[in-house]
């Protein structure tokens, strides 16, 4: 057996903004393992100044891993615990060398076609007629849960833009998602859950920034509006982390994107303390590649939780892989007469 690893950078089609900066490319490194000559192929991405493995010796530690490839999936991925997007590829690289096709991960009726993933349309920070421009857009394109980037702009610049959807849709119509990335001060937060609540929206993640506890704790457990931990989970790589976090905390729910809390493994730990405590969970992507995304839409399938998931759809690059994943009316589609 013997691994590989190569960078790729994606670039943007437009510059895509969050309250934490405007992103014009993003780093990805493609783990490669051959062995009787079969390839496994897995994805190891990064969100600069969000992923807690966002250091300068990441590279040395894929080429760790790359040397020390013979110890196998199991005892890798506990000494890469620090390393969650490292852990996720990983995963995928030997799920994709054990598969009789490299990028049929997990075998379901999402892959054979025959059945979708219901995922929210996003909808970026900018402009308010940009952003308005992109609802329309995505309520046209078959869209009935929306999830707004809210903290960039004028908070009643944003307030008006959900009252416009509001006007023409009822939640009935259009399930409404806001992600605030932390975006709102301790002091502020719970002024703007109770005008968020009054639009009827299904819940707003990570309200403020992570590491406050305590105040994170008070929120959940008076806001008006449900909250879905996001940020919150990123960096706590031991099972009894985990626990303490939700036990403080106890949010209504959480977000998992497996580049950024140790893959599959490590998502599915966060899943099985989160309903214990009888917490409800969803999937996101974390702008990965198609490859990435290909991996955690097959594997969200298998979980079956019919909620919309956060799954990206591939498009926001110039220079994307290409894939069997499409988008139609609101719902992630795996067409296999398309190639890779």
């Amino acid at each position: 057996m013997k691994a590989t690893y190569s960078k790729h950078i994606l670039r943007f089609k437009r510059p895509s903004s969050t309250s934490r900066g405007v992103m014009t490319e993003k780093e990805t490194w493609l783990l490669k393992i051959e062995e009787n000559d079969k390839i496994g192929i897995g994805e190891c991405g990064i969100l600069r100044s969000l992923s807690f493995d966002d250091r300068p010796n990441y590279e040395a530690k894929l080429q760790w891993v790359v040397e020390h490839i013979h110890l196998g999936k199991d005892v890798l991925w506990e000494e890469l615990r620090e390393w969650p997007s490292i852990q996720f590829g990983l995963e995928q690289a030997f799920l994709s060398l054990s598969s009789a096709h490299p990028f049929v991960l997990f075998p379901s009726a999402f892959v054979d076609g025959t059945a979708a993933i219901p995922i929210n349309g996003l909808v970026w920070m900018g402009e308010e007629s940009f952003m308005k421009e992109q609802i329309d857009e995505k309520i046209a394109q078959g869209f009935t849960c929306v999830k707004l980037k809210i903290g960039a702009i004028d908070f009643q610049a944003e307030l008006n833009l959900l009252h416009h959807i509001r006007k023409h849709f009822t939640a009935a119509q259009i399930e409404l998602r806001v992600d605030a990335n932390g975006g709102f001060t301790a002091a502020d937060a719970p002024g703007k859950l109770a005008q968020l609540a009054q639009l009827d929206l299904h819940s707003i993640e990570q309200p403020i920034k992570q590491r406050q506890v305590e105040q994170m704790a008070a929120l959940c457990q008076t806001t008006p509006l449900p909250i879905a931990l996001d940020e919150e989970l990123i960096g706590l790589t031991s099972y009894q982390e985990k626990v303490a976090l939700l036990e403080a905390i106890r949010p209504q729910y959480i977000i998992l994107k497996p580049s950024l809390v140790g893959g599959f493994k490590g998502s599915q730990e966060w899943i099985d303390i989160a309903e214990k405590l009888q917490i409800k969970w969803w999937i996101t992507s974390a702008l990965e590649s198609n490859i990435g995304l290909n991996a955690i839409a097959q594997w969200t399938f298998t979980l079956g939780n019919p909620m919309p998931q956060g799954l990206g759809t591939g498009a926001l690059y110039t220079n994307n892989f290409d894939s069997p994943l499409e988008v139609k009316n609101g719902q992630l589609w795996y067409n296999p007469e398309l190639g890779w």
